[in-house]
Order: structure tokens, then C-alpha cells, then sequence
């Protein structure tokens, strides 16, 4: 085995580009001998034909040509976003230093000087392949956790209610915008089969991954276990049902993991307006009633459920009337970060107050004031909004 034949790689398709056919046969030889195979360019403008028309991992680029020279050549391939990942190694002549520096700083990985050196330039060449290879890989592995990122964003997608319930008489809306592909938000409605209206906003802390799995589990306890009452069961014993079982089981089977979530849950009598709810350390929501320019709210109290076994949450009870208004909302909402700083309640609280009774329409606005707010900045949380109005 010769120092060569050990030093072999992984077949790679170089393109050698030199206007002197003494060069590329030369650097064809040395290319074929490192196990790779070549194809050839007379210039920068057959280059890039070349590049176009086929497979190239790696461009041997002389700098001095006619037609097109090197610089022109390597300034298109790096503003290509289809070429600008193949690595150019520069060919130039011993003392062309400023023209290795200039190319360098126009993105070319490396070079080469005239007259070649055997050991020199296979080094080059296979150190520019390993770095290719290893960022075609992490490309291939970002985009494969793309792919199952979609999925997963989709999965959870289905945990939201594809619509929301109708009630005579009600408005129901609600929005998640989720900071990454998944979210730690949700919110849920359901009828009971009971013909009350049951609704949750929740945010589980932290974000991405890990907050998405809580979040699945955290939904459907909080629903499952809402489901199970009598129709007789009073909806105040529902909630506290439901809240202590979500709550212990949580804390003790995955305490180690320190997760929880703030969670507003209530119970509506459509009938009455009467709603009994548990505020657990969630953002306190609004209430617009009617025509006023007073906002009521529904603080928290009590711990995030699982943080601590055997906490227990009082159930409060308001009554709704017509035109009033309820909005329940993460602190993704106040927090999201603009050119002015913070969304902040205030906004909300304007944006509650000026809107009608459409509840759909009360999300929809909010939403569009807040992408104004944040124009280009990136968002750093999971945004929630639900809104339930009563038709005046």
C-alpha cells in the first residue's frame, strides 16, 4: 500500500478550473491519484455551467483567466445559495499572497500555490472534503429533525380543538402561537355532558420540546378527568377534581422533572352566566362588562399545578352577563418584545375595552396589533389567547 492509497477517502467530483490545459492536466493527474474523479472548466464562465449541469464537491478555481477570472467566479458561486456550500480552493501563483487573502475574504476555503506540491495539495483537497462532508451531514441531520419536528408540531396541533364549541347566545375564540414549531401553550373547550361549557388556557414553563410533551400531558389529564363527573356532579367539584388529580399526579410521578403549569380553568352554565373557575397561578384574566370602561379581574390564586402535592385551589364563581366579555391570555401575550419593549397589559387592556361583543373578531385584532408591535423581532414565547363573550 502506498502513503497515497492509505491516506484515501471517500470518492468525491472535483472541477478543476484553469485556462491552461498544462494546469488542469497536472492537477487531474494529482486529483485521480487521491482516488476522486474530475471534470474541467477553461474559465470562470464554464465553471459555473458546470456547476449548473452537475455535481460538484469540491472546485479547484485559478484566479488569472480570460472571459471570466477567479474572483468574478468565486463572487457568484458564494452569492448562489445552490452553490455557495461547495468548497473553492484558490490556485495561484507563489507570490499572489494579496489575491490568497482577497479570495479568502470572498469565501474561499483554502489554496494552493504554483508549482504544486504534491503532499501540499492533497492535504488541501482532503481537508475542504472533510469539512463538506461534515456540514453535508449536519445538513442532512437538521433537516431530518425538520422533518420530525413538523410531525411533531402537527401531532400536537391535534390536541387543540379544531373548533370551537357553539353555544347559543356565546362567542368562543381562541389563538396559539407557539415561539418554536411546538408549544408549551394550549387552550381547550369542550361541552360536558352535563351542556356546560368547560375551558382551559394553560402554560407550561419553559418552551420548545420539553414543554410540548408536558403540555400533551398536562391537556388531557385536565380533560379526561373533567369527563369523568356525573351530570349531577356540581361544576365546582369538577374543577377541584380535576385540579387536585392533575396536580398530585404531576408532582409525585414526575417531580424529578420540575414541571408545571399555570392554568386557568372554568365552568360555564350557558343558561345562567354563572361560571366557577380555579386561577393557579395563571395571568389573572379580563372581564368587559358590558358597555363599561372597567375591567374586572380573575387573579390567581394558589400555586402552578405540580409543583406541590396536595396543594389545594379554591374555586371562585362569577356570573357572566349579556355583553360582557372574558379574556384569558398567556404571558407570551404582555411579554412579546417590540422596538418600545413590552407588549404590556395595558395594550390588552385598551384593545378589550374598544372591541364589541365578536369574539373572533377581539382575538383577530389583538393578533394583528401585536405583529405590529413586534415587526422583525424574533418571538421568545408561546402566545395564547381566549376570548368568551356574551351577546348583549
Amino acid at each position: 500500500m502506498t502513503p497515497d492509497q492509505g491516506t484515501k477517502s471517500a470518492c468525491a467530483h472535483l472541477l478543476v478550473v484553469d485556462d491552461l490545459e498544462v494546469n488542469r492536466d497536472l492537477l487531474a493527474r494529482r486529483v485521480r491519484k487521491l482516488g476522486h474523479t474530475v471534470a474541467f472548466a477553461e474559465n470562470g464562465r464554464e465553471a459555473l455551467e458546470r456547476l449548473a449541469a452537475e455535481t460538484i464537491d469540491l472546485v479547484l478555481l485559478d484566479i488569472t483567466m480570460p472571459d471570466m477570472d477567479g474572483y468574478e467566479a468565486l463572487s457568484r458561486m458564494k452569492s448562489d445559495p445552490a452553490l455557495a456550500h461547495i468548497p473553492v480552493v484558490m490556485v495561484t501563483a507563489i507570490d499572489g499572497v494579496e489575491s490568497v487573502v482577497r479570495c479568502l475574504e470572498m469565501g474561499a476555503d483554502d489554496y494552493v500555490t504554483k508549482p504544486f506540491n504534491p503532499v501540499v495539495l492533497r492535504a488541501r483537497i482532503e481537508s475542504s472534503l472533510a469539512k463538506k462532508r461534515a456540514a453535508d451531514l449536519t445538513q442532512k441531520l437538521l433537516q431530518a429533525l425538520s422533518r420530525e419536528m413538523a410531525i411533531a408540531q402537527r401531532i400536537q396541533l391535534g390536541f387543540l380543538p379544531d373548533k370551537m364549541p357553539e353555544l347559543a347566545g356565546w362567542g368562543i375564540a381562541a389563538s396559539c402561537v407557539p415561539a418554536k414549531q411546538v408549544s408549551g401553550d394550549f387552550f381547550d373547550a369542550l361541552i360536558l355532558p352535563s351542556g356546560n361549557l368547560a375551558f382551559t388556557v394553560a402554560d407550561v414553563c419553559d418552551k420548545g420540546v420539553g414543554a410540548a410533551l408536558y403540555m400533551a400531558l398536562f391537556r388531557s389529564l385536565l380533560r379526561a378527568i373533567a369527563c369523568e363527573g356525573s351530570v349531577d356532579e356540581a361544576p365546582g367539584d369538577t374543577l377541584r377534581r380535576t385540579i387536585a388529580f392533575t396536580n398530585d399526579y404531576i408532582a409525585t410521578v414526575h417531580g424529578r422533572e420540575n414541571m408545571f403549569a399555570t392554568v386557568f380553568t372554568a365552568i360555564l352554565d350557558p343558561a345562567s352566566g354563572r361560571m366557577d373557575y380555579i386561577n393557579a397561578g395563571h395571568d389573572a384574566p379580563m372581564i368587559r362588562r358590558g358597555d363599561s370602561s372597567e375591567l374586572q379581574r380573575l387573579p390567581p390564586e394558589g400555586l402552578a399545578v405540580g409543583m406541590m402535592e396536595g396543594v389545594v385551589h379554591e374555586v371562585r364563581t362569577i356570573e357572566l352577563k349579556p355583553g360582557d366579555a372574558l379574556f384569558a391570555y398567556s404571558d407570551g401575550l404582555t411579554e412579546a418584545i417590540g422596538a418600545n419593549g413590552p407588549f404590556g397589559e395595558e395594550r390588552v387592556t385598551e384593545a378589550l375595552l374598544d372591541a364589541g361583543s365578536d369574539a373572533a373578531a377581539l382575538i383577530a385584532g389583538i393578533g394583528v396589533e401585536l405583529a405590529t408591535h413586534v415587526g422583525d423581532n424574533e418571538q421568545h414565547d408561546d402566545v395564547t389567547m381566549f376570548c368568551l363573550a356574551a351577546a348583549p
